[in-house]
């Protein structure tokens, strides 16, 4: 069988202030690369063209442009939603596809995007539901000075109140900073249910450890009184907080590598293997990992890299991933996913507290009225798993 040999990009900081979770999706992606060069049958080779923005925004569009004056019409990639928003122009204009594996806060679609993250459905509104039902109603908001956190907070400002609850506050900071002084000592002072964090990065790792501190200082179980709950915190950004604030926190995914399946077992032994010193496999790593396999399939279907085909074979695409069935909703371009949520360990793993009974529909608009709260094909039925 002869197969296609296709150029794509990949496009991740595997350094700057969130290259740990870089790296990870580096890793993912490149895995997903040699077992499409392994799998004879598979029908296409992809030759991957890798590229470090180093967490700066102004990089982005200049490595898009120049992988597709190289000829690729498909590149793998981004993290935070400033970088996607600043490439998708360019891939529109250019009629090229970006595969875009990261949770992210939705409102978004496009037809030159392939999302194969969480969307807001996934993990946001099972967030909600589950910190009011197990901890109360007021939150305190904090995150890192861009969409990611702006977006974040405003859906579960939306999503709080429909349940009658309440954000005390707001608070950002730059991406990157790590002077948590202040922020702490606002959360203790207004006293919330829980803390909504969507910082990213070294500014995250550098909150859980000073409020973590603060809390041991003042005699308070911060996991107990204070949860903190995020929809962007894995594996690997457990090992970077350190061993004396890793424990009990909460993270709403769609994968986590403790996940006790067959295919999740395969994924993180070849993960493992492949990639010895690390980062550890992740959510994120999954997504990048699931963007390339439906890239390699799509590509096969279609026997072209030309875009129409592509984009119109994916739809028709089902893989079997770590996390269980994953396809690709043709309307939107996101893929159907099965939302969890997870508790942190002190070996740097989570606990998986409940997950859907199956994939959820890809619903990234949240187009549904507070009177359609019950409907079942947009909003997961989560069942405790522990």
């Amino acid at each position: 069988m002869t197969q296609l040999s296709v150029p794509i990009g990949i496009l991740f900081s595997a350094t700057g202030s969130y290259g740990t979770v870089g790296r990870t999706m580096l890793n993912g992606a490149l895995l997903a690369c040699e077992e499409a060069a392994a799998d004879r049958a598979g029908g296409v080779v992809l030759d991957p063209f890798v590229v470090d923005p180093a967490g700066r925004l102004s990089q982005y569009a200049p490595a898009v442009e120049a992988m597709l004056d190289r000829g690729i019409r498909h590149v793998v990639g981004c993290y935070t939603s400033s970088s996607r928003k600043e490439v998708i122009p360019i891939f529109e204009k250019r009629d090229a596809l970006l595969w875009y594996p990261a949770h992210y806060e939705g409102f978004e679609s496009s037809e030159n995007v392939v999302y194969t993250g969480a969307a807001p459905n996934h993990h946001m509104v099972p967030l909600v539901d589950f910190l009011v039902a197990r901890h109360g109603r007021r939150a305190f908001c904090i995150g890192s000075n861009y969409i990611w956190a702006w977006e974040s907070n405003r859906v579960l400002r939306d999503e709080l109140g429909q349940r009658g609850g309440a954000i005390l506050a707001e608070r950002y900071l730059p991406v990157g900073e790590t002077d948590m002084a202040q922020i702490v000592g606002a959360i203790l002072d207004a006293e919330p249910d829980f803390v909504f964090n969507s910082l990213i990065g070294e500014s995250a790792y550098a909150f859980f450890r000073a409020f973590r501190a603060e809390c041991r200082a003042r005699g308070i179980d911060q996991a107990r009184r204070f949860p903190v709950a995020s929809c962007n915190l894995s594996e690997p950004e457990l090992l970077e907080i350190g061993a004396d604030a890793v424990d009990g926190h909460l993270s709403s995914s769609v994968y986590f590598a403790s996940i006790d399946s067959e295919a999740n077992h395969r994924f993180v032994e070849a993960y493992n293997r492949a990639f010895p010193r690390g980062p550890v496999a992740s959510a994120e790593a999954e997504a990048a990992y699931i963007a390339v396999k439906l890239l390699a399939r799509a590509l096969t279907a279609a026997g072209t890299d030309a875009i129409a085909p592509v984009r119109a074979g994916v739809g028709g695409q089902r893989l079997d991933a770590p996390q269980g069935a994953v396809s690709i909703d043709p309307q939107t371009l996101h893929a159907y996913l099965t939302p969890r949520i997870g508790r942190s360990r002190t070996d740097g793993q989570f606990d998986i507290l409940m997950e859907a009974q199956e994939p959820v529909r890809p619903d990234p608009y949240l187009v549904r009225s507070s009177a359609a709260l019950e409907q079942p094909v947009l909003r997961p039925a989560l069942r405790i798993v522990s």
